[in-house]
């Protein structure tokens, strides 16, 4: 399918499509972005990222039901999360676009927007890995970043040393902005379900009001960690 999803495909068969585009990009990411039609305008791309957003958004509604993970936005995940992919599917292929044009590709902004957009293939397969503990963000951007560098060599003709290196940098920083998030994130709510503990019932209000300014320095200092 990497010559277009649409065509004059049935329903079946256009599902069929998308699910084939998928299992290319995830087990052959090198034949894929070799092959990828670089014309045909924004909407196969587009559908394709929205769809690859629904189920990543269904699994995290299921996470949610279970009562695990941190990301996503529970119950809703299921509505938001393909909005979320059209919309910052465009953006992510504006960052890229003028990351490969500092290293002169002479692709345009579609060719950049379609190497993107299909790179989503991997989200529900990374989405299975976000409950797990710091690891499962990490999976997601090196497994994202390593698509990046894929299409940069095969359809940007980016020499593979320097697609490497800019790209293992960008890795690099946005590592540690999500281990810095999600251990803020879990101490925020570690902090929460100690407040929600408290018995403040039982106390006077002296006794509250003391209780509930130690939480609040507790969440300062858990900032600044």
């Amino acid at each position: 399918m990497a010559n277009g999803i649409m065509g004059d495909k049935n329903p079946q068969d256009y599902a069929m499509s998308i699910l084939n585009t998928a299992v290319l990009v995830i087990t052959r990411p090198v034949d894929f972005y070799r092959e990828m039609q670089r014309s045909g305008g924004f909407v196969d791309p587009l559908i394709f990222l929205v769809v690859m957003g629904l189920v990543g958004g269904i699994l995290q509604t299921f996470f949610a039901l279970l009562g695990l993970g941190y990301g996503g936005f529970g119950l809703s995940s299921i509505i938001i999360a393909p909005i979320v992919a059209a919309i910052f599917g465009f953006v992510g292929a504006a960052i890229v676009f003028g990351i490969w044009k500092l290293l002169g590709s002479t692709q345009s902004y579609e060719v950049a927007y379609r190497c993107a957009a299909y790179g989503a293939a991997i989200s529900p397969l990374t989405t299975l890995v976000q409950p797990i503990p710091y690891l499962g963000a990490l999976v997601g951007i090196a497994w994202g970043l390593y698509l990046m560098v894929i299409a940069s060599t095969e359809v940007h003709e980016i020499e593979p040393k320097k697609a490497y290196i800019v790209f293992g940098v960008i890795g690099v920083i946005l590592a540690f902005g999500s281990l810095r998030a999600e251990h803020m994130a879990r101490s925020f709510v570690s902090k929460m379900s100690g407040f929600n503990n408290l018995k403040t019932e039982e106390m006077t209000p002296e006794e509250a009001g003391k209780k509930v300014g130690e939480f609040m320095k507790g969440l300062q200092k858990g900032a600044k960690d």
